[in-house]
């Protein structure tokens, strides 16, 4: 007998493609629809993609667990001057938490996504999670606080494949009235006008204050510190001798920081609530740190703290240390683990 699997099934390219191969290797396939938000329009396309592969659909509403977990933290992250990343959280907790558990309920044996990454057996015995063969897409720097203990439940068939192989076996499957579905957007609930307009309508408080410089030195007035991330240069609107940037967002003042390019550089950063995919490691231990989606990553050492915390050194400094994001490690190209980064570090520490 077959064992059965459950698909995040979205009704775009990639989870299509991953439930028809999952097929295709013998598994016993249940296309399972997230329905996340009020305005989510996706559900009769992956309905209709489904009954064309052939595949048991349903749906599965996880809008309150969502809103709770994903959105509310996501507006009360940005009042806090955080940058905070909700697809890295609904991963961990939405898609391989609450929906792992709603389709274990169901008999599935395993979950499964599109996600462009590879899980392997490890050398040390169970499993570990590696980048995708195509880097360009490569996803794992999202399931970095994926569980370890689920690694072994867990599935994803497009790992060793390219988009371009993706998107080109998909068109294969000769699909009657099914078209070539558009890309997912990153951050699902957040509209078309942007994650500032977003915040407006969720009741953020974004009152105007003073923008200074690290001496504090006031320099001029912000807009409300939910217009800004560290790192940004433009919509500053001050005239200066030389390009400034965000540096810090300090809510408890109101007040926003910024200076010139040289400032935004941290020799490291403080982390917080660390989440390894391999055996945690004791005291240092060096690592290719991501610090955002995107980064190329920096060599650095990674010291435990006593109090739990993470304390990374680069081995170069680096630009726009954002407290909220996500921090991953990396072992070539293995993925090791990650933490929320707390603050970067002082040039001094």
């Amino acid at each position: 007998m077959s064992e059965a699997v459950a698909v995040a099934f979205s009704g775009g390219v990639d989870s299509a493609l991953a439930a028809h191969l999952l097929r295709e290797q013998g598994f016993e396939v249940l296309a399972v629809h997230l329905r996340l938000t009020e305005a989510a329009e996706g559900g009769p396309r992956a309905a209709r993609l489904a009954l064309a592969l052939g595949l048991p659909f349903v749906e599965v509403d996880l809008r309150p667990e969502f809103e709770a977990r994903v959105v509310r933290h996501f507006v009360r992250s940005y009042a806090r001057g955080l940058t905070p990343n909700p697809c890295v959280r609904c991963n961990a907790l939405i898609k391989f938490g609450v929906l792992w558990e709603r389709v274990r309920a169901l008999g599935a044996s395993f979950l499964a996504t599109g996600h462009y990454v590879r899980r392997r057996p490890a050398p040390e015995g169970g499993f570990g999670l590696w980048r995708g063969a195509d880097r360009g897409k490569d996803q794992s720097y999202f399931l970095q606080r994926l569980p370890r203990e689920l690694l072994p439940c867990v599935l994803f068939p497009l790992g060793e494949l390219t988009k371009a192989e993706v998107r080109r076996r998909f068109r294969e499957l000769g699909l009657p009235g099914v078209d070539l579905p558009p890309e997912s957007q990153e951050v699902c609930f957040i509209p078309p006008e942007g994650y500032r307009e977003f915040l407006r309508r969720a009741g953020a408080a974004a009152p105007p204050g003073e923008m200074v410089d690290l001496r504090g030195r006031y320099l001029g007035r912000h807009q409300g510190l939910i217009h800004y991330t560290v790192g940004q240069r433009r919509g500053l609107g001050l005239a200066a001798g030389e390009p400034l940037y965000v540096l810090r967002l300090c809510p408890e003042t109101n007040r926003l920081v910024v200076g010139p390019k040289a400032e935004l550089y941290a020799p490291g950063l403080r982390a917080l609530a660390p989440n390894w995919l391999t055996k945690p490691p004791g005291g240092e231990v060096e690592a290719t740190a991501v610090i955002r989606y995107r980064h190329p990553g920096v060599q650095a050492r990674i010291r435990q703290e006593a109090d739990g915390r993470l304390t990374v050194f680069f081995a170069q400094p680096q630009a726009a240390v954002a407290p909220g994001q996500a921090v991953a490690f990396y072992a070539g190209d293995r993925l090791l683990g990650g933490a929320w980064i707390e603050a970067p570090l002082a040039s001094s520490e």
